[in-house]
């Protein structure tokens, strides 16, 4: 469980380090472009930084030959959904119906992921956890909602079916991952470095491509701004170690539910960072989203039924 509450502990802190860039001079000229070459030098970054883990590891090889097998192919799969596809559809909805809406649902993510991972992997929840993770998804649903008259819907049923296509994207990505995990011939490791790299690749050749990003990518990415990404990548890809670990050990829909802690965690970095100070719901709701996810990813609360004794037991 450790493991996945310091994928959402790492994630804030890579939410936070990449605001920090987005509102730099370059990203700021980029206008609507800006999420999206962020992300491309993100996840770019970020397959760097696996490619100098994995070289420290000597894993290049094993890589290789983790990306031949089935699950290796699930892996690039995984990528798509969660890379380019989810993260494509969560940037137009926030342009489309405005980012309260858009939060509000992609934060049905780890919801979606437990229903998927209990059809596709038999992986069951009992009560309880269901009731945490039901709380949490609350927690980060009141978080993110800010009623703002500002913002206009000028496609609401395009916004909602991009916000949408985001969470089954991300939903999609874990359960696939834990598919993947299953064939001992791959680690969360490699899979990690499949997954950025393809994703990198995929944002450059086609994403970028298709909205005539390049020459306004090519004006960021040799900025300080750039280098601010290059840390937020650091952090992030340390995140995603921890979020494939916790996917392999405590499965995909307990891993979801400690990693959406980040919203939480993200208040603490932006006070220490940013000096912002938190609201009366930010905190409550902090408080209830790491709650809610802790119970949800843990097997240690007491809520089984007491077994029956046989016979001839004693009584303690």
């Amino acid at each position: 469980m450790f493991t996945g509450l310091l994928s959402g502990v790492l994630w804030a802190l890579d939410t936070v380090i990449l605001g920090i860039a987005l509102a730099m001079t370059p990203f700021e000229n980029a206008a609507m472009l800006a999420p999206i070459i962020s992300t491309f030098l993100h996840d770019l970054f970020s397959s760097i930084w696996m490619l100098i883990y994995m070289g420290v590891n000597k894993q290049y090889s094993n890589v290789i030959k983790a990306l031949k097998t089935r699950s290796g192919k699930f892996i690039v799969l995984a990528a798509l959904l969660g890379g380019p596809i989810g993260m494509s559809g969560y940037v137009a909805a926030i342009k489309y119906i405005g980012p309260a809406y858009t939060a509000i649902i992609s934060a049905m993510f780890p919801g979606l992921g437990a229903f998927l991972s209990y059809i596709f992997l038999k992986e069951k929840m009992r009560p309880i956890q269901i009731g945490g993770l039901v709380l949490s998804i609350v927690g980060v649903i009141i978080m993110g909602y800010t009623a703002d008259d500002s913002v206009q819907i000028t496609n609401a049923l395009l916004g909602f079916g991009c916000a949408i296509l985001a969470c089954v994207g991300w939903a999609s990505e874990a359960v696939i991952c834990a598919y993947g995990f299953k064939d001992p011939n791959i680690t969360d490791e490699q899979a990690l470095q499949i997954r950025q790299s393809t994703s990198a690749i995929f944002y450059g050749i086609a994403i970028l491509t298709a909205m005539k990003a390049w020459p306004s990518t090519a004006e960021v990415a040799f900025t300080k701004a750039s280098g601010i990404v290059l840390l937020s990548a650091l952090f992030g890809t340390a995140s995603y170690l921890f979020y494939y670990k916790a996917i392999a050990k405590i499965g995909a829909s307990k891993a979801m539910a400690l990693n959406i802690t980040y919203s939480a965690w993200s208040i603490i970095f932006a006070l220490i960072i940013l000096q912002t100070i938190p609201d009366i719901k930010s905190i409550l709701c902090g408080i209830i989203i790491v709650l809610g996810s802790i119970i949800a990813a843990s097997d240690l609360i007491p809520f089984t039924k007491p077994q029956k004794k046989s016979a001839g037991t004693p009584a303690s």
